[in-house]
């Protein structure tokens, strides 16, 4: 089997479990992702799924911030905007974990194969988590009204 399918039935296995509201904003296909990276040799792929991985997860750092910042200006009292930024910061904590784990379980799916390919599926993996984490932030956060 090819690694690109290796890559694209893993994380399809790692994104089951999503709740529908995440993919309302629907995030970049692996495939997508992968078909930017296939051009490349093994090594090269790697490198670009990095650069990927490292953009979403600053893409995902800037929708955490959004989100406070739209808790803050949000129309409601103040306990409440307090508990929902404690609760947001919890969550993010709890959401770290779970990509780690999760991708590193995804990762662990290669079994044997040599080379690149656990770390082009855990950096697919990476890379798709946090897309969807913060395309889901962004979402909830246009819900809240602005005082």
């Amino acid at each position: 089997m090819r690694i690109a399918n290796l890559i694209v039935l893993t994380a399809a296995l790692t994104l089951q479990d999503f709740p529908d509201t995440v993919w309302a904003a629907e995030p970049q296909s692996d495939g997508n992702v992968l078909e930017q990276c296939g051009a490349y040799s093994q090594a090269g792929m790697r490198e670009c799924l990095a650069k990927k991985s490292d953009e979403s997860n600053a893409a995902l750092k800037q929708a955490e911030d959004e989100a406070i910042a739209a808790l803050s200006k949000w129309d409601e009292d103040e306990r409440f905007i307090k508990l929902a930024k404690e609760k947001l910061r919890a969550s993010s904590k709890a959401y770290e974990q779970y990509r780690n784990a999760q991708c590193a379980f995804a990762s662990s799916l290669g079994g044997g194969a040599a080379g690149n390919a656990p770390a082009i599926r855990h950096l697919t993996c990476l890379k798709t988590l946090d897309d969807a984490r913060a395309k889901q932030l962004k979402i909830d956060a246009s819900a809240l009204l602005p005082k």
